[in-house]
């Protein structure tokens, strides 16, 4: 990431620098000391040569002191030495600077190397500098528009080096959270492969009700590490949604001994705090259902986006299910699970047969 960024900032110093030597070629008439001003052009060439030679070797070289400084140094003396460079009253004239653009280059890098902060001080020790080019030059400041545009080429440089540093701050940040993504999803597939299927297959075959107990917990533990929500691990889209139907999960687990599987889809969104609760809760009062009257065993949660652009959860169990044209709803299904949904915006739909299992589905905007 650093060497794609220094390979940016090498396009923009190049960029700046033949800015600069059209500047010095249109204007070269106007030059009382050619000298100095052809000899500062060719040293910031030196510098962007150098510069793009050291990202094909090492590229990290880039971000030591020195070279940083070294750059900075050359920006710094462009911009002073732009008032002897040119004639009397140049430093406020209409026609451009030699140092106008190619020292903002030393400032993002060292942005880039060195944080906002830092960047932003190189940026007004470099804007300090066209005060010393506005006395060399004989120009006075006398006038408010004279002072704004010299504290308008400080702010233009700071603000350019806190810019820089803060935007490498996000995304060495990024690099960092896609890394550790990226290698808990690669241990995620390897436990999920071996580990977990092993446990689910002892659960299955163990006729210990306590080894196939422990099998279980330590399975769902395994998952909630790998795929819940917990601490910096928080899945994408999922918010808090998983965390809290694997936490309810767990409750009817401990209360009927049976195993609740929860799938949470990748691309599900995250819902607001008031859509989550409702949706969990009346998740949980499904669970409770299916434990106290269905005497379910297996219960599998699966949650994924509808196509309206809202949120579809099912509840599925295999327990002995029951005839809903025949059988009213009791109050938790009436109450905690109906309303709650309907309350939130959404609907719910049970389908159950005798001796079938029951389904539960919910749908939130």
């Amino acid at each position: 990431m650093e060497r794609s960024v220094l390979q940016g900032l090498a396009v923009f110093r190049w960029g700046a620098w033949l800015w600069m030597a059209a500047v010095l070629a249109v204007s070269r008439h106007d030059v009382q000391r050619p000298w100095l001003a052809v000899g500062l052009v060719g040293l910031a060439l030196a510098v962007t040569v150098i510069d793009t030679a050291l990202i094909r070797r090492n590229s990290a070289s880039l971000l030591e002191p020195a070279p940083l400084l070294f750059e900075l140094a050359v920006g710094a003396a462009l911009v002073l030495a732009d008032g002897w460079a040119y004639g009397d009253g140049h430093a406020f004239s209409t026609s451009q600077s030699l140092g106008s653009v190619w020292p903002l280059a030393g400032i993002l890098a060292t942005g880039v190397a060195l944080g906002p902060l830092p960047a932003a001080a190189a940026g007004l020790v470099i804007g300090l500098a066209r005060v010393g080019a506005v006395m060399a030059n004989g120009a006075s400041i006398d006038t408010g528009g004279r002072v704004l545009s010299l504290v308008n080429t400080m702010v233009f440089y700071a603000l350019g080096g806190f810019a820089s540093g803060y935007l490498m701050t996000l995304l060495r940040r990024a690099e960092r959270e896609i890394s550790a993504a990226r290698a808990r999803e690669e241990v995620a597939r390897t436990l999920h492969d071996g580990v977990l299927q092993t446990l689910a297959v002892v659960e299955q075959r163990v006729t210990d009700p306590e080894l196939a107990r422990m099998a279980r917990q330590q399975e769902r533990d395994l998952r909630e590490f790998l795929f819940g929500t917990a601490g910096d691990h928080a899945p994408l889209g999922g918010g808090d949604l998983g965390a809290g139907l694997r936490a309810a999960a767990a409750r009817f687990e401990q209360a009927f001994g049976g195993r609740v599987d929860v799938l949470v889809a990748a691309d599900v969104e995250a819902l607001a705090r008031p859509s989550c609760d409702a949706l969990v809760g009346a998740a949980g009062e499904a669970l409770m259902n299916a434990g106290k009257h269905g005497e379910a065993s297996k219960i599998t949660i699966y949650v994924e986006p509808d196509a309206g652009g809202g949120t579809f959860c099912s509840i599925k169990d295999d327990g002995r299910g029951f005839d809903p044209a025949t059988t009213p709803e009791r109050v938790g299904l009436a109450r905690s699970i109906r309303r709650r949904i309907e309350e939130a915006g959404g609907r719910v739909e049970v389908s159950s047969r005798p001796g079938n299992g029951t389904e539960v589905c919910l749908w939130l905007p």
